[in-house]
């Protein structure tokens, strides 16, 4: 779990929360038109935004913000000179047992390939295509929730003008007034909690892990082709090591 995603959208609307508490209270600040206007409107323009299979999907790119698959670099690095290793001392064909049972699908796509005897231009190619796909997707993915930011302002300010338009349809009566007012204001507040607590911030994050996703998938993909070229273990490793940040690059050979 990433717990610097789960504490900040925590942080902020507990202090949101503790903010509304010391003045007048939670309770009015919580209004039903205005929730249906902003939470409802908004959601609903997302629907006509997005097919409905990747509408499906929104909860589920929600829980990869707050919860994202891990690969640890440090042992991908390892792993795979330790197949270069063995390929280089046994062939190829010895890794096919050991590729059968790795967890990385993309790893074993291409390991496979390998091990099959296909052209590295092939399987650069295919792999290539994977990674492209799989990137295009999860940046779809992330403007839902860069759209719902948007979307959700856009019906803030639509509530606010539907709360002024019934006030001043209601000039005479002072008792109408009050409603009226906190549906303008409340929309517009609900517009950019949703869009500057969740919106904005979700889409960033799985941008973030888009990229970092790819770079594992760009380590892979020149492990296997060292790999399959019957690279030496530590030119392959000096590769690897090339992808991490400086303080993470240590090498097994010193």
């Amino acid at each position: 779990m990433d717990l610097g995603t789960v504490v900040g959208i925590v942080l902020v609307f507990a202090l949101l929360m503790g903010a509304m508490a010391m003045g007048v209270g939670v309770g009015a600040y919580i209004d039903i038109p205005s929730v249906l206007i902003v939470v409802g409107g908004s959601i609903g323009a997302l629907m006509v935004s997005f097919k409905p299979a990747q509408m499906k999907s929104f909860v589920k790119i929600f829980m990869i913000a707050v919860r994202p698959p891990e690969e640890d670099k440090i042992e991908l690095v390892k792993k795979l000179i330790q197949f270069a290793t063995k390929a280089r001392k046994d062939g190829i064909l010895a890794l096919e047992s050991e590729v059968n049972e790795e967890p990385n699908e993309f790893l074993k796509k291409g390991l496979s390939m390998a091990i099959d005897g296909n052209e590295p231009d092939n399987i650069r190619e295919l792999l290539e295509i994977e990674m492209e796909q799989t990137s295009t997707r999860h940046k779809v993915n992330g403007s839902m929730f860069s759209q719902w930011a948007g979307l959700a302002g856009a019906m803030g300010m639509v509530g606010t003008l539907i709360g002024l338009v019934a006030m001043l349809l209601n000039m005479a009566d002072p008792s109408a007034i009050g409603p009226s007012m906190a549906v303008a204001l409340l929309t517009t507040m609900y517009g950019a909690i949703i869009g500057n607590v969740l919106g904005t911030p979700i889409a960033n994050i799985l941008g973030i892990r888009n990229d970092e996703e790819t770079l594992v998938k760009e380590m892979i993909l020149t492990g296997i082709m060292s790999i399959q070229s019957g690279d030496a273990p530590r030119a392959l490793e000096a590769k690897l090591l090339s992808y991490l940040p400086p303080k993470e690059r240590v090498s097994q050979y010193n």
